[in-house]
């Protein structure tokens, strides 16, 4: 049986003068690319390329490089300030403080009520009393404060410190003097509202605020004259709202009355509580002792001012 032969794919190897075994030369494939140029001077020319597409951003960015070693060279000449100690800090504060003083809010709020305050003074003939009388003059039966609420000289104080008076007097923050005739009373809130006769020229009428968003520890003035003193100034804060008092004798009970803690006393009746503004909350018109004594333990009430505005007839806030 015969096998079928087998062929190998490598080539036999050429004879000498054979036209076969001569190299064949490559054919170039038609459109091909020149051989690659050096890789060098393909660089640069990239290189070069870029630079001219990036120009403009090139010199701003030199511009800016500029300008910053221009700042760095100028930093570092200038002189360089020392840090302040403590005691150079100390004693640039207390000497500021000593050319400008700093101003309480209690001092601000006192000038800004002080034009307004008057001293209230209730007068007698002497004799009205029962005793015997000496001559023929009037002596004074009760001092204490008003405010002035409207600047035509209407003023509101406490009925107590006129009530029986047979004569009112007032005097103003300047000195003027001036007697006053009672326009109107508001006895369940121990009220009277005042006319002067004679006013200053610049007489100014305090502003009154409302009590809606008054609140127990707010910062409160008691302006007046204690004693007949004054004016004087106490400072304090809201004790509480809606409060109840009753007269030691009995013979009157308010409420709704604005408890505070500022000082107190005889004199202060009918004179204005204010807020750090300025600005009337109420009318300042009994203190609590339950000694029974005329003198301040820390317990002062004030009319809030929507009822003594009621009592003007002046409109609600």
């Amino acid at each position: 049986m015969k096998k079928a032969p087998l062929y190998s794919r490598s080539r036999p190897p050429a004879r000498p003068g054979d036209a076969a075994s001569a190299p064949v030369p490559q054919a170039q494939p038609s459109g091909s690319a020149a051989p690659p140029p050096n890789s060098r001077t393909s660089r640069t020319s990239r290189f070069g390329a870029t630079l001219r597409r990036h120009e403009r951003r090139l010199w701003a960015a030199a511009v800016v490089l500029g300008v910053l070693a221009g700042l760095a060279l100028n930093a570092a000449q200038a002189p360089k300030v020392p840090m302040l100690t403590i005691e150079q800090i100390d004693a640039a504060l207390r000497q500021s403080i000593e050319d400008k003083p700093l101003v309480s809010p209690f001092a601000r709020a006192y000038d800004a009520i002080l034009p307004s305050v008057v001293r209230v003074v209730g007068l007698m003939t002497e004799g009205d009393d029962g005793s015997e009388a000496k001559a023929d003059g009037p002596v004074e039966r009760g001092v204490g404060t008003g405010v002035v609420i409207i600047d035509n000289g209407t003023i509101l104080t406490n009925l107590h410190v006129i009530h029986g008076a047979r004569r009112v007097k007032v005097t103003f923050m300047d000195g003027t003097e001036s007697d006053a005739i009672v326009l109107s009373t508001q006895p369940e809130n121990d009220l009277a509202v005042l006319r002067a006769k004679t006013i200053p020229d610049d007489l100014e009428a305090a502003t009154m605020r409302s009590t809606a968003d008054l609140a127990p520890g707010d910062q409160v003035l008691a302006v007046g004259f204690p004693f007949g003193i004054g004016p004087s100034a106490s400072a304090g804060v809201v004790s509480g709202l809606k409060r109840e008092f009753r007269s030691p004798e009995g013979r009157q009970q308010m409420t709704n009355l604005i408890q505070f803690d500022a000082a107190a006393n005889p004199g202060n009746s009918g004179g204005p509580l204010v807020t750090m503004d300025g600005e009337v909350v109420g009318i300042v018109t009994a203190i609590l002792n339950p000694s029974r004594q005329r003198t301040f333990i820390g317990i002062g009430f004030a009319v809030p001012i929507e009822n003594a505005a009621a009592a003007a007839g002046m409109p609600p806030f």
